[in-house]
């Protein structure tokens, strides 16, 4: 591990500056020429499964009310909407009907990146007692990562002159990678229903133990719930009570999941329901904790990304009567610098 810049102390179990003292991909590194072909080697059939909602889904603002459906509409010409427009209007010689669009879009709405730089902590990175708001691989906030709140003035009240935006550890950097390889999928809906259980590390363990799932360091791990066809099946009208109470997620303060999670090397944990880990978060105790543990465990302690309400129903069907649990995943998302998160169609090929 190399000196760093930004930090004398990381946090435990951490894998800062494992890859150098600037690396932004995290476990992104392990993602190696090997579990490419690791990935295509799980190709048998040469069947493709969309893994992703359609992307004005999950419907309203009931599930997040900062994030809101994609707005799709006409680019504008000479101030009509540029869409099937006959170029003769233009050019009596011309043949051509045109379309021309964009859209509004919340980029975490509906199937999505998580980007390490979606959640941070406050740590102590220099060991002198202040704690500091701070991302993988201590990025700081406020600087690596702008925002106009807290970070809106500097220490002598000048404005702050970094604009809002992910300066580092954005989108762009998943995107180059192109995220191909090898993914597991471990099915909680086969197990548990529509129980809305919360799955720690016993329940894990049975479920792999039963299903001979097996995880390797390199691969990206997939958690089945049911969430996503529960969400298609209420037609833009979710049921906030419903989708939570009846789905399984992971158990993000069981101590000993975190520590799997760590040891088996997973590149990202991409799961159907809303946040991979349940939400809201057991109660913590009395001592400051993170909200959301199994985010602050992955995002900024391991550099391992999570995707959430990504659409998994036909696939798993799939795998689980052909007993097999391996697949060929394809999943880059946009590459647009200074995102924090992105909106994904990811492919699964068996």
């Amino acid at each position: 591990m190399d000196a760093n810049p930004r930090w004398t102390r990381r946090p435990q179990g951490s894998t800062w500056g494992d890859w150098g003292p600037d690396d932004q991909l995290g476990r992104l590194n392990l993602l190696t020429p090997k579990k490419v072909l690791q990935g295509i080697a799980e190709v048998k059939e040469g069947r493709v499964f969309c893994l992703s909602l359609p992307l004005d889904y999950p419907g309203g603002a009931i599930l997040s009310p900062r994030r809101h459906p994609p707005e799709l509409m006409p680019t504008m010409r000479e101030g009509r909407a540029n869409m099937a427009v006959p170029l003769r209007c233009y050019d009596p010689n011309a043949m051509d009907v045109v379309c021309d669009d964009r859209v509004l879009m919340t980029l975490q709405y509906s199937t999505q990146w998580d980007t390490l730089a979606h959640v941070g902590q406050m740590f102590d990175v220099d060991g002198d007692g202040k704690m500091e708001d701070v991302f993988y691989n201590g990025f700081r906030a406020g600087i690596d990562i702008a925002g106009p709140l807290v970070y809106d003035r500097d220490n002598e009240g000048r404005p702050n002159p970094v604009p809002p935006g992910a300066h580092k550890l954005g989108v762009e950097n998943i995107a180059v990678t192109c995220v191909q390889g090898r993914a597991v999928m471990i099915d909680l809906l086969a197990h548990h229903g529509r129980s809305g259980k919360i799955v720690g590390y016993e329940e894990l363990m049975a479920i792999l133990e039963k299903d001979r799932v097996v995880v390797e360091e390199g691969d990206m791990v997939c958690f089945r719930t049911g969430f996503a066809e529960l969400l298609l099946e209420m037609k833009k009208q979710p049921d906030r009570d419903v989708l939570f109470n009846t789905t399984s997620a992971l158990d993000g303060r069981d101590q000993r999941l975190l520590q799997w999670i760590t040891d088996s090397g997973a590149v990202a944990l991409f799961s159907d329901n809303y946040a991979v880990e349940a939400m809201p978060a057991r109660p913590g105790g009395s001592d400051p904790c993170a909200t959301l543990p199994l985010h602050e465990h992955c995002l900024f302690k391991l550099g391992c990304y999570l995707g959430e309400m990504w659409y998994f129903t036909e696939l798993a069907d799939w795998l689980r009567a052909n007993g097999r649990n391996r697949f060929l995943m394809t999943a880059p998302p946009l590459r647009l610098p200074g995102a924090v998160g992105s909106p994904a169609t990811p492919v699964g090929t068996v």
